[in-house]
């Protein structure tokens, strides 16, 4: 009786994940019948538009070629039907079929998005003239657009559109700081229906070209068993550990989340498997819960994809894709290798032990052999692949692609006949009794092919440079290719089963993965171009600049309490808001803040730098109390308390919490103007100062810390990241010169370098500003010509020295300088020792409390403490 009783708890329990995952991702309503084959279709059609305009194939062919502009209504027409008919209205409306009046909204909501595509030639034939049908469309449309955001994301950000949209009709009507002159309905609807400034914009754009292909890719991968083989794999190299399974389920989260743009689905995809093991070892419920959303959550800041917020920064900084995921990565990179470690330190306090391995390794120095072989057949490999490509393209010329293309196939069937030599992988069931681990060898030999198209988007992102668009079409071609090829190639090589049944089964999982990833691109599709209507409102009423008033007023114009004022508000405008639409209103609202705010105190920031720091405090609201959804989640697998997993995770997340302010004052982490030898370098002492942080808020370190070694373990690991702060302090890094001396400041900086000026001015809108320009110092032998060569000519006037005139596309027009403005200040480079001499007195201290531990703990690991 009682383990019917517990199967029909794990039954309930699944149904509810999957509700969870279905009301927030895909829908939750699910007809049968003829409704559910339209469905499908719709989806279907989708997925199927959506590779067509990012293949060659219309432009070789000659027809079905579509604009941007075209492209993104016809990709809105499909989320908004598929949102009315997918997500019911309430949470006690019909599930299992669709009222009437769904069917209206879904084909009215699609009609006002394909308005564009529909009457292309007669909108742009009348630019910023709608007529009445163009009113009626537009008002239907963004009511509509408002409650299907409602349906698929829930109220928090068709509230916030709501009141974008009330500022910029009643801006005459606000507090003097935010006010504006108001803006008329027809306005609204031009900017925001009619045009691409608004719904229609650059935002919707990015989900229409690269959002859906990379969502739909880590679908097909999904459905193809990737998912579950990264899994296997975490678990069979790291269950043996202390806390094995929290560390596994990190590493495991780390890989689904390259592929993932949803920390819910993250969060239930491995946290159902993971969780349940997690607390098998020792942890209890909420922590369980929090290491799985503090690892799923952190999938997002993940580059290649990062939640598909790094596409929008291609569009939104303006530098390359390669450029964005290069800066993203170490963060992302040192903030897992700190969870790995937060994990090893709560199994230490507990004194948990790993599940036990499936067999007996060799010596350590064999283990260390057989590493370093793998490592060097891999990097083999690896040249062999990149130089022989190099070779085949100019020796074979357009011939070189098709070539390439017969060789990933022999490699792929190839990987398939040696997996098939072991045993297929299966998820176990967590909640029954772990006897071993699966062997590493197998498991990880048994599902290779899948490394395969990953391999093939990134060597098109990285190596080719091909646009994130047409990468994501070519790994998406080849996992279609997998997916129905796989099963008849196993059954083939295992010689069991029928091939030709499998070849058909093949065929349904593609067509599964299709419609799973149109189904998964709803919310996205939606959010997309909910969030628009925000951008659009923020360039039509200029609340940017009201809002970094607001910003400087509360802060008193100290720079930390800037950042904090920034990140506390990003905090709150992510909650409830999936990753892409947190990222387009946190970068549209807040990163110009920064921007503009520090340049008026002296901090120059790369606008990378800016766009992590709003998108990691964004996605914070996944995790944070009250709303933190992928909180939820993890308790509704854990059964622990919701509110308390929250804070937990949270309190894991502190190091994801920190990196943002770290790197606006230290660009180095960022890899921003560094070597190779420099980043080998930052990303050593990076992940030693993270170690080092994680240990000081967890407590422990190589034994429990005591509470003055908390503080002092901080302020190492601040050194560590931030040497700079002392060394600026011993020495300044500038040296102040009256206006007066510019020209010979000019001369006397060496070329390469960068000068400040101090300028006063007015804004676009004629307030007067104060702020600091870095002038890149141009070649040249005398003041006079690096003045000329940077495009900057000056009068006096008085005692005062102005700028007269600054030449176009120039160094001092990209630094913000301007005719009329007045030099207050000049602030000319100074010799500054290394700030890495920094590293010795912190590393000596640290070394110091390190031998402390050691001797507390009588030279072991740490002694055991039971804590749950």
């Amino acid at each position: 009786m009682n383990e019917r009783a517990r199967s029909a708890e794990s039954v309930d329990k699944e149904v509810d994940l999957d509700e969870l995952v279905a009301a927030s991702d895909t829908g939750a309503r699910s007809p049968t019948g003829s409704v559910a084959t339209l469905l499908f279709a719709v989806a279907l059609a989708w997925s199927s538009f959506q590779l067509w305009i990012a293949s060659p194939l219309p432009f070789m062919l000659g027809f079905g070629v579509f604009n941007d502009t075209e492209a993104r209504s016809i990709h809105l027409a499909f989320a908004i039907f598929l949102a009315f008919t997918a997500y019911p209205a309430f949470s006690k409306s019909p599930r299992h079929y669709i009222p009437v009046q769904d069917w209206i909204f879904a084909l009215l909501g699609a009609f006002a998005a394909a308005y564009l595509y529909l009457f292309y030639e007669s909108l742009s034939s009348r630019p910023g003239a709608p007529i009445a049908q163009d009113y009626v469309v537009a008002v239907i449309g963004m009511i509509l657009l408002l409650e299907a955001t409602r349906r698929s994301l829930g109220p928090p950000l068709a509230i916030i559109a709501i009141v974008f949209l009330t500022y910029t009709f009643l801006g005459q009507h606000m507090p003097s700081i935010i006010a504006h002159k108001g803006n008329t309905l027809g306005e609204v609807v031009n900017h925001h229906w009619v045009t691409t400034e608004g719904v229609f914009g650059i935002a919707l754009g990015v989900s229409t070209s690269f959002v859906f292909l990379f969502v739909l890719f880590g679908s097909l991968l999904d459905k193809g068993g990737a998912g579950n083989y990264f899994i296997q794999v975490a678990f069979s190299l790291m269950g043996h550990m202390r806390g094995g399974p929290a560390k596994a389920a990190v590493v495991s989260s780390a890989m689904t989340g390259l592929i993932s743009g949803s920390s819910i689905a993250n969060v239930v995809t491995t946290g159902t498997f993971t969780i349940p093991l997690m607390k098998k070892v020792g942890f209890s419920s909420e922590k369980a819960g929090a290491v799985e959303v503090a690892s799923s959550v952190n999938g997002q800041i993940m580059p290649p994809v990062m939640g598909a917020a790094a596409f929008l920064m291609v569009e939104y900084v303006g530098i390359p894709y390669f450029d964005v995921v290069k800066h993203a990565f170490l963060p992302a990179l040192i903030s897992y290798i700190a969870l790995v470690y937060i994990v090893h330190l709560e199994a230490m306090k507990a004194d948990m032990k790993g599940l036990p391995r499936a067999y007996e390794p060799g010596p350590l120095l064999q283990r260390l052999i057989m590493f370093l072989f793998g490592v060097v057949v891999l990097c083999a490999i690896s040249f062999a692949v990149y130089y022989g490509i190099g070779w085949i393209r100019p020796v074979f010329g357009p011939a070189a692609s098709w070539i390439i293309a017969v060789g990933l196939v022999v490699v792929y069937v190839g990987l398939i006949a040696f997996g098939s030599r072991y045993p297929e992988l299966k998820m176990d069931d967590p909640r029954a009794p772990v006897k071993a681990l699966p062997l590493p060898g197998p498991t990880i030999k048994a599902g290779l092919h899948f490394i395969l198209p990953v391999v093939v988007l990134v060597w098109a992102l990285m190596v080719e440079r091909l646009s994130p668009g047409l990468s994501a079409f070519w790994g998406a071609v080849f996992m279609i290719f997998i997916l129905v090829t796989q099963r008849p190639l196993f059954a083939f090589f295992r010689n069991v089963g029928d091939v030709g049944a499998e070849l058909r089964a093949g065929f349904v999982d593609l067509l599964d993965g299709l419609v799973a990833g149109a189904r998964n691109m709803i919310g996205i599709g939606i959010a997309t171009a909910t969030a628009g209507i925000i951008v659009g409102a923020v360039s039509q009423t200029g609340v940017g600049s009201a809002l970094a008033e607001v910003v400087e007023v509360l802060s008193g114009g100290n720079i930390l309490a800037i950042l904090f004022l920034t990140a506390f508000l990003s905090l709150i405008l992510g909650m409830g808001l999936p990753t892409t639409a947190n990222y387009i209103v946190v970068s549209a609202l807040l990163a110009p803040v920064i921007v503009t705010l520090g340049q008026q105190n002296g901090l120059i920031v790369p606008l990378i730098a800016v766009h992590l720091f709003v998108f990691y405090f964004g996605i914070m609201a996944d995790v944070t109390p009250p709303v933190g959804l992928a909180s939820f989640a993890a308790a509704a697998v854990s059964g622990g308390d919701p509110i308390k997993t929250g804070f937990v995770a949270f309190f894991y997340s502190l190091r994801t919490a920190a990196l943002p302010f770290l790197f606006i004052f230290n660009n180095q982490l960022l890899l921003i103007d560094v070597g190779w030898i420099e980043g080998i370098m930052v990303f050593i002492v990076a992940t030693i100062a993270m170690l080092v942080f994680a240990a000081a808020t967890q407590g422990w370190f190589f034994d429990r810390l005591r509470a003055w070694e908390i503080p002092l373990l901080l302020l190492i690991a601040f050194s560590l990241f931030r040497p700079g702060f002392w060394m600026d302090m011993i020495v300044p890094p500038f040296k102040d010169v009256a206006p007066a001396a510019i020209v010979q400041a000019f001369e006397e900086t060496p070329s390469g370098s960068e000068l400040r000026l101090r300028v006063a001015g007015l804004d676009q809108f004629g307030s007067p500003v104060e702020f600091v320009a870095p002038v890149a110092m141009p070649e040249g032998s005398s003041g006079e010509e690096k003045l000329e060569a940077a495009g900057i000519t000056l009068r006096e006037d008085g005692d005062k020295i102005l700028i007269d005139d600054v030449a176009f596309d120039s160094a001092a027009q990209k630094a913000g300088l301007d005719w009329d403005q007045e030099i207050l200040d000049v602030r000319q480079p100074a010799d500054q020792p290394s700030k890495y001499w920094i590293y010795l007195p912190v590393l000596l201290i640290l070394g110091g409390v390190i031998w402390l531990q050691r001797r507390r703990s009588g030279g072991t690991t740490g002694t055991a403490t039971a804590e749950t």
